[in-house]
């Protein structure tokens, strides 16, 4: 039987595969943290690659109020899986839900890992209909802190690595280096964007002790 080579699923994705959105805001709206994602169809493109069309499968499981997303792959004869989940999203609900579900469950398996380590500065932003976008002019910053993100982490990074710097920090010390985003918050739903927003880096530490 064939073995199928799953240190490729974390290879780096090409730059202009990787999109950024808008997470904590100021409260003057001015500024904005810039996070780094994956679309959920390059994540599908990329399983379908490295392990062909009918070598993974996915499914999704209500557990409460979330929805959990369990991805297997087969290895050898066998089929492995790893799951994650997510709740509603603010913009799309449902659907949002589902393709959370399904790009946590994909970074247990290395898909897309790398960009947690990739900073996720302050930028300028600007108002798109409810919400907020980054401004052209931060787009070029942004793609060297990619660059510099996809060097730290070659190609053949076995799917099991811890990222270096979990293996690292304690969530107290990734707290404290972030004192200066948290005296931000204003108010509880603020706080609870931020806690949102960085969910999978907390999840992602307390996995690492």
């Amino acid at each position: 039987t064939e073995v199928t080579d799953l240190a490729k699923l974390c290879a780096p994705f090409p730059p202009d595969r990787v999109s950024w959105r808008v997470g904590s805001t100021t409260g003057d709206k001015q500024k904005g943290m810039a996070l780094a994602y994956v679309d959920a169809r390059d994540v599908m493109e990329r399983f379908d690659a490295v392990c062909g069309l009918g070598g993974w499968q996915c499914r999704y499981v209500p557990i409460g109020t979330k929805t959990c997303c369990e991805i297997s792959v087969k290895v050898g004869d066998e089929w492995v899986t790893k799951a994650d989940g997510a709740g509603d999203t603010d913009f799309e609900g449902d659907k949002g839900a589902f393709s959370d579900a399904f790009k946590r469950a994909a970074v247990k398996w290395g898909v897309g890992r790398y960009l947690y380590d990739v900073e996720a500065p302050w930028v300028q932003i600007e108002p798109m209909g409810k919400s907020f976008k980054i401004k052209e002019s931060e787009y070029a910053r942004l793609r060297a802190l990619l660059s510099k993100g996809q060097a730290a982490h070659p190609a053949q990074t076995a799917p099991s690595a811890k990222p270096p710097t979990a293996a690292k920090l304690t969530i107290g010390q990734w707290g404290a280096e972030r004192k200066a985003e948290i005296d931000l918050l204003r108010n509880p739903k603020a706080f609870n964007t931020w806690w949102q927003t960085h969910d999978d880096k907390l999840r992602q530490l307390q996995d690492s002790h």
